[in-house]
Order: structure tokens, then C-alpha cells, then sequence
């Protein structure tokens, strides 16, 4: 009776059997493969990493401009008509899309490291189209519809400009391991010197990047410049809703410097706050006027404005995710919120002494005051008996009149002209929206004593940088927020930075070289001419990761002549060293079971 042994048994792979799997669903060993990656698959390779870029300039870009998450729902209301916040779906739309095609990303990487042949699965592949497609159709059309809105990040590079460029360098000195091994294991020397010139010039671009970054928070502390003062836009629009008595009250107990307002004249000749053209979004004007849903604000008279509900929208659509943080009596308050007219926070300013500044609305030239709509307000300001200093005053419209009339108001332009022009018109302040002014032009304009309010700076690191770049003051729906923003988040001397930089790019360079030595070790002192025969367990274990069957196939036979030829050792121990070290199929470890099973060979 004839006994049957098993020549050897291989040790199961769990995470290179999980990598292969999940990337390219070869969850058994004969799928794998160590062959070159097709040219095909080097294409998808390729598509995947374009995905990565793109997905992660899409990710930075939403992130930053969280800043203006409320421009961007007034921007699709104005088009659809519904009230929605997209902003919150947007964000984790994208930033489960960016895990995604990551985690494809490292998975594609780590094959490369150990060798295996790239293959990715057609599930995965249509994924990652998918999301090539969606994010350049975001992309594209925030370029046709919200344009301006990319002035943000160049904006947001000087915040985090000298951050993203030390990310920037670990990353690629990270990746100097895959390049070496990929480097190590090339037998063409074109292709290796293709490779290294490639990644070296990338490095060097990296090391030299700040060289190109500029910010006003690089420099010395004791030139900062004093705290910009802060102007509710609204009142404080995440607390209670927006242009009400409570949100005006809100800013106020939060000790801003001024409140910042919408002005229209209803069709009675009674100035009130409202920035939409109707009264839609903010009131309930669809339960009490149905049929005059879409007619203009100002077309209603006081009374009628008097009788709507300016709240329950607010605690319906949330437009600021804050509506569960308010207490039970803010809650009850918010809800029974009126339409506010333009004496009652006058009233407001004079009772806590605040600064007001308006953006004026003209009425339809159907209304009776179509041409005097001027005269109407600037007269309710000067019958509320506020002291005219604190009245900032922006209409282009009978600005001559106006400074006649009421001299003491602060002219502000909400246009940059040129200097001479301005001092022309008597105006030493300019309201702008952030993105209308350079870092360079505010302090030009702040030596010649010009007071420079920008609009509407919610987040923590925009107010920082405006804080560096000298501006005086800001308006913002995030009073609560900047309140709690006693010092910009980073100001660092330029020397200082120029050593991190430089100290940064030096330890960068060591460990690369470091690794390009290390992956190369045995190339180089076979180079060197220390290396003049073959080693079997170094042939066999760069065949075992690095190479394809046909190669291994050849340098086993390379080592039983070469080892017999010059002695080292019997044809017995070479053979037992190519069965212990390779099947020839795959790289999995292989384990005789005991020694009178191995094949012998007879010299």
C-alpha cells in the first residue's frame, strides 16, 4: 500500500489575501500575481490618483467656504424658489466620497509596495467614475455660477499656506519608500532614471514652495494691530431670527460694536428691516396673504407687516443648525417674533450706544415714495434723536443732500475708487465683502486714516487673517463666534518660520536618502564591487516579492548552476533552498513537512 505525504503546506496571508480582495476582489492565492501591472490597469491607476486630486481640492474648497454656507443657500433660493440648507448634504456627500476613493488609493499603493500585479475591480471602477464625473461638475459649475466665490482660497492659503506645505513634504517623504522600492526592483535604466529625475523634481518643488507663500500672519507680534470690532449683520442671525428685535437684542448682549441692517419703506411711508425683495422666505405671508406671496415687501403697508409672524420660519427650516440649542423662553420668543421697523432699533442703538450702518433698499417705481424714498428714511434716523456719529451712511443716491442735511453721519462707500475720489466725496471708511481687498491695499488705505469694515467674516480663521492684514472692523452672522476669538489662531515671525521651513526640508532630504539607501543596499555594493557571486537567499527573497514567475523560473536556474559550478554547495541543498523559499506561483510561505519528503537531485 502505497502512503501519500504532502510534499509542503502554505501559511495562509491574511492582509495581503484582504488587500488583494477588497481592492480586486483575488481573495484566493492562485489570483494573485507578482506580473507586471497591464497598461490598461496603470490607466485606472492613473484616473484613481486624477480622482484623489480632484476629490481633494473639492473637499478643501467646500470646507473653507463654510464661511459663506448661507451665501450659498440664498444663492439657490434665489434660483428654486424653497428655502434649504444643501450646504451640511454637500459636505458629507463629499467627504464620503473623498474616504472612499482614499481608501482605493492606499489599497493601490500598498499593492505597489509588496509587489502584487494592480487589478482593480469594475465595482470600484465604476465608482471611482462616477465620482470623476460628479466633482468636475461641481467644479465646473461653481466656475459658471458662483465664480467669485474662488477668491476663498487664495484667501484660505494664507491661513494655512506654511501647514498645507509641511503636509505636503511629509507626504512626499513617505512616498519616497514606494519610489525606492519601485526604483530597486526596475531593470530598465530608463525607466529608473525616469522615475527618479520625476521625483526628485517634485520634492525640490515642495522644499521651495514657501518661497511663493505670503501672509499677513507672518509677522512680529508687537506689529499686530489692535482687535477689529464686530457688527451684527442682522442682529445675530444664529441666535433669533434675522433683521428682528430679538436678534438685534442677541447682538447687543454679545457687545458688539454696531448693528448692521436692511432698510425698505413700506408702501405707507414706514421704513423697516427686511433684506428680501419679498416677504416669503422670512414671514408667513402664505398663510395670512395668500395671493401676494410674490409681491414685493415694500408694497405691503405697515400694518399689514405688523400682522405677520417673522419666526416660525426660523425654527421650521433652522437655517444655522442652532435652533436645539436655544432655551425653552428662546424658543417661546422666537416664535412670536414681528416684523421690526427701522425707529425700534434706532431706539436700540441710542439705549446701548451702537454704531448702526444700513444697506438701503429702493422701492418699485409703482410706490408712492419711488422718489423721495431718501428723504423718508434719512428723516426717521433724525427723529429718533440718535447722535448722527453713529450713523454710517452708504447710499450713492443724494449722498450730497444727505451730508447737507445731516453732516455729522460717517460717509462709507461700498465701492473701492480711488483714493482721490473718495477724499473728494468726504468718504475715509469703506464696507466691503472680504474678498473685494488685498492684504497689501488695506494697510495702504490705513495709512492714509481710512477705516476699512469688511463683510461677512463668520469663521475663527478668516477673522484671523483679516485681524493681521489691519482691518478695523467686520460684520458678521457669527458675533458668538469671533467673540470667543481674543487672538488670531497663529501669528509666527517670519524668521522663525523661514527656520522651521528649512530645518523641515533638511530632515525631509536625510530620510529620503535614507530610504533610496536602505531599498537599494544590495544594488549598491554589487555596484561597488562588493558582491561577486550569487547569494541564494538574497536572489530567492527579491524573487519571492519582487518578481514575476517567468523571472524567478530563470534565477532559480541561475542559482543551482552558479552554487554547483563554484562549489558552494550539493544540488540536494540548492533544491531544498528553492522549495523553501518559492512555489512559483505566488508569494505565500512555504513549510516542508518533514525532511524525507523533499525531492532529492542526483548530481
Amino acid at each position: 500500500m502505497v502512503k501519500h505525504q504532502p510534499l509542503q503546506v502554505y501559511e495562509p496571508q491574511l492582509c495581503l489575501s484582504c488587500l488583494t480582495g477588497i481592492y480586486g476582489c483575488r481573495w484566493k492565492r492562485y489570483q494573485r500575481s507578482h506580473d507586471d501591472t497591464t497598461k490598461w490597469e496603470l490607466v485606472w491607476f492613473l484616473i484613481l490618483c486624477s480622482t484623489f486630486s480632484l476629490l481633494f481640492l473639492w473637499l478643501y474648497f467646500w470646507v473653507e467656504v463654510q464661511n459663506d454656507y448661507d451665501d450659498f443657500n440664498w444663492f439657490l433660493y434665489n434660483r428654486t424658489g424653497s428655502w434649504s440648507d444643501w450646504s451640511i448634504p454637500v459636505l458629507i456627500a463629499t467627504a464620503a466620497s473623498f474616504t472612499y476613493i482614499a481608501f482605493l488609493l492606499v489599497l493601490a499603493l500598498c499593492h505597489i509596495a509588496v509587489g502584487q500585479q494592480l487589478n482593480l475591480h469594475w465595482l470600484h471602477k465604476i465608482g471611482v467614475t462616477a465620482t470623476l464625473i460628479t466633482t468636475l461638475i461641481a467644479l465646473v459649475s461653481v466656475e459658471q455660477l458662483w465664480k467669485e466665490e474662488w477668491d476663498i482660497l487664495l484667501i484660505s492659503f494664507q491661513a494655512t499656506g506654511p501647514f498645507l506645505h509641511m503636509g505636503a513634504v511629509a507626504a512626499a517623504t513617505i512616498l519616497a519608500w514606494l519610489v525606492a522600492g519601485q526604483f530597486a526592483r526596475a531593470e530598465k535604466t530608463m525607466f529608473q532614471a525616469i522615475l527618479l529625475i520625476t521625483y526628485l523634481g517634485i520634492l525640490v518643488s515642495l522644499y521651495l514652495v514657501p518661497l511663493t507663500i505670503t501672509s499677513p500672519c507672518l509677522m512680529e507680534k508687537k506689529n499686530l494691530g489692535p482687535r477689529p470690532t464686530i457688527f451684527g449683520h442682522r442682529g445675530a442671525p444664529m441666535l433669533a431670527p434675522e433683521n428682528t428685535l430679538m436678534s438685534f437684542q442677541k447682538a447687543v448682549e454679545l457687545k458688539v460694536s454696531g448693528l448692521q441692517s436692511d432698510v425698505q419703506i413700506s408702501h405707507d411711508g414706514i421704513p423697516f428691516l427686511m433684506h428680501d425683495r419679498t416677504l416669503r422666505r422670512t414671514t408667513n405671508v402664505g398663510k395670512v396673504f395668500p395671493h401676494r406671496t410674490g409681491e414685493a415687501s415694500s408694497m405691503f403697508n405697515w400694518t399689514d407687516l405688523q400682522s405677520l409672524n417673522a419666526g416660525e420660519w426660523f425654527i421650521k427650516d433652522d437655517p444655522f443648525w442652532t435652533v436645539s440649542s436655544l432655551s425653552e423662553m428662546d424658543y417661546t420668543q422666537v416664535g412670536n417674533q414681528s416684523i421690526c421697523s427701522l425707529s425700534e432699533m434706532l431706539q436700540l442703538a441710542i439705549d446701548h450706544n451702537k454704531s448702526v450702518i444700513f444697506s438701503l433698499w429702493r422701492p418699485p417705481p409703482e410706490h408712492p415714495f419711488f422718489e423721495n424714498w431718501i428723504n423718508v428714511t434719512l428723516e426717521t434716523i433724525l427723529q429718533s434723536g440718535i447722535r448722527q456719529e453713529l450713523i454710517m451712511w452708504t447710499s450713492e443716491m443724494d449722498r450730497a443732500m444727505v451730508q447737507q442735511i445731516a453732516p455729522g453721519f460717517r460717509q462709507i462707500s461700498e465701492v473701492k475708487e480711488n483714493i482721490r475720489e473718495l477724499l473728494r466725496k468726504g468718504i475715509f471708511t469703506l464696507n466691503l465683502r472680504y474678498n473685494q481687498i488685498k492684504a497689501e491695499e488695506i494697510r495702504e488705505f490705513s495709512t492714509l486714516n481710512f477705516s476699512i469694515n469688511l463683510f461677512t467674516v463668520n469663521e475663527p480663521w478668516l477673522y484671523s487673517v483679516l485681524w493681521c492684514s489691519g482691518v478695523q472692523s467686520v460684520t458678521s452672522n457669527a458675533p458668538q463666534i469671533l467673540d470667543k476669538v481674543p487672538y488670531p489662531i497663529w501669528l509666527m515671525p517670519p524668521d522663525e518660520y523661514y527656520w522651521i521651513w528649512i530645518i523641515l526640508d533638511l530632515i525631509s532630504f536625510i530620510i529620503v536618502i535614507g530610504i533610496f539607501v536602505l531599498q537599494n543596499y544590495h544594488i549598491i555594493r554589487y555596484r561597488l564591487g562588493n558582491i561577486r557571486s550569487y547569494n541564494p537567499e538574497q536572489i530567492m527573497l527579491s524573487a519571492a516579492v519582487h518578481r514575476s514567475s517567468r523571472d524567478v523560473n530563470v534565477m532559480k536556474e541561475k542559482l543551482i548552476f552558479s552554487e554547483i559550478n563554484n562549489g558552494v554547495g550539493s544540488a540536494e541543498e540548492v533544491s531544498l533552498c528553492s522549495e523553501n523559499g518559492y512555489d512559483g506561483y505566488s508569494n505565500e510561505v512555504v513549510t516542508p513537512i518533514d525532511s524525507h519528503s523533499r525531492k532529492i537531485r542526483v548530481n
